[in-house]
């Protein structure tokens, strides 16, 4: 059986001091036995309960640690200083629409995708914003830190598996993390381990990357492992020494879809993002953000039907200069590359790029002091902020070019068609093909549906 190896990622601290390692040291445990084989024989027994209705996918870029509106894709210059922030907005190929400075690339491709500026859900904790940014329910704070529902992704992938055969229905990379937790509210839950994201592992930007988290079966190497003729003559000489046995018999269709899952064409070409471009690879850039969203493109072209990708560090009480103008150009190339090249590729139509994070921002910035003296901690910064965010969308048949909702003159509410991560759901659930309505037993045997309230946003579609 192959098994999952999870690796904790190296991450800055959280505001509370405690940091994404410490975290995944609680709870990973569980997840590193969890077999592909029993993963698939999970999506055989779940095929019943929904179908494919199309061939989309989705692309979930995470902003772990809450980026904010008002600096990127919700800018207010006419607003006071202390709100409006440290930067202009400019101009995108698409009349009226405006975005952060920082974002030159992502103005020259605005017409691909939209945005939603009239997001909310009215908490400013980090662990019920991801709570209700990825399971579209609360239930989780910082005093409780456990999920109570699945993730978006696992109930997708549990009624559609994957769009092609021998491909992960649901990967993450290079890990799934919210707010430290692992894999966190990107988790399954009562929906059961097998449909928590296949991790990656690694760094998609380092020479010779592979996907090495996988271990095989006792006495198979890794190497061996990739060289398909090798095993199959291992795998010949063992059936004819144990035949009688009757082990063969016990290798089930499951166990051989593991196999090819791990070791088939399908997935080892997927994963190998060195068979691409080095040009291309440039336009992502060669960091760890951008070649992760290359991945994530290789993924969905290849059948895998959601993949979440990580963008930790965006919280910003202090030195938010600092932090926006190191991370929003590595944004903006990854996420303009992203749409420039699923466009070229003919699969915009077929594949919904998401970037949001749990939270956004207060509008008002603070002092940078932390509470500590005035700047003691660099530059201002801005705190938790729950009550309106934005959430960027396209491709998947959503419009482009368009603005839903609108915030009050200094970014603090809603103040024209205010949305909830429900009706976000809603809509990712339609561009799948997936019955919001169908229901799960909890862990106390309840049915509960996949969303309990929501509707798509039609502006989008």
């Amino acid at each position: 059986m192959f098994r999952i190896e999870a690796a904790s990622p190296n991450s800055p601290r959280y505001c509370d001091g405690m940091s994404r390692r410490s975290f995944v040291q609680l709870g990973v445990a569980g997840m590193a036995s969890v077999g592909l084989a029993d993963v698939l024989r999970a999506r055989e027994a779940a095929a019943a309960q929904g179908t494919t209705h199309k061939d989309t996918s989705v692309i979930l870029l995470w902003l772990d640690g809450g980026p904010s509106h008002m600096d990127l894709y919700d800018m207010k210059p006419e607003a006071p200083a202390e709100y409006r922030g440290l930067w202009q907005p400019i101009p995108t190929n698409v009349p009226g629409i405006e975005i952060s400075e920082l974002f030159p690339r992502q103005a020259k491709v605005a017409d691909k995708f939209s945005m939603v500026r009239s997001l909310h859900h009215g908490t400013g904790d980090h662990f019920a914003g991801g709570h209700w940014m990825l399971t579209s329910r609360g239930g989780a704070s910082g005093a409780d830190t456990a999920g109570r529902y699945p993730s978006i992704a696992s109930i997708a992938t549990k009624l559609t598996g994957s769009r092609q055969p021998n491909m992960p229905p649901y990967v993450a990379v290079p890990y799934a993390a919210s707010i430290g937790l692992r894999p966190g509210y990107f988790g399954a839950n009562y929906l059961g381990i097998e449909h928590n994201p296949f991790e990656t592992g690694g760094d998609p930007n380092s020479d010779g990357f592979q996907v090495h988290n996988v271990r095989p079966p006792a006495g198979i190497t890794l190497d061996r492992l990739g060289d398909r003729r090798t095993l199959l003559k291992d795998v010949d000489r063992f059936r004819r020494e144990i035949d009688k046995s009757g082990a063969v018999e016990a290798m089930d269709r499951f166990q051989h879809a593991a196999y090819e899952l791990v070791a088939g064409s399908n997935a080892a070409k997927a994963f190998d993002i060195n068979a691409e471009d080095p040009k291309l690879r440039e336009l992502y850039g060669r960091h760890s953000w951008g070649q992760s969203v290359l991945l994530a493109r290789r993924l969905v072209e290849a059948g895998t039907t959601f993949v979440t990708v990580h963008f930790g560090g965006w919280d910003h009480h202090w030195d938010l200069q600092k932090g926006m103008e190191n991370y929003l150009p590595i944004v903006d190339r990854a996420v303009s590359a992203l749409f420039e090249d699923l466009s070229q590729r003919g699969i915009l139509e077929k594949v919904l790029v998401v970037l949001c994070g749990e939270f956004s921002r207060t509008p008002r910035m603070n002092n940078g002091g932390n509470g500590g003296p005035p700047l003691s901690m660099g530059t201002p910064g801005r705190d938790h902020w729950g009550n309106a965010m934005f959430c960027l969308l396209g491709g998947g048949g959503v419009k482009g070019g368009r603005i839903v909702g609108s915030t009050n003159r200094l970014g603090e509410v809603p103040q024209d068609r205010p949305l909830e991560p429900c009706d976000l759901h809603a809509t990712i659930y339609h561009v799948l093909g997936v019955d919001p309505r169908a229901s799960f037993l909890n862990h106390a045997g309840r049915p509960v549906p996949a969303i309990d309230r929501g509707e798509v946003i039609h502006e989008l579609l």
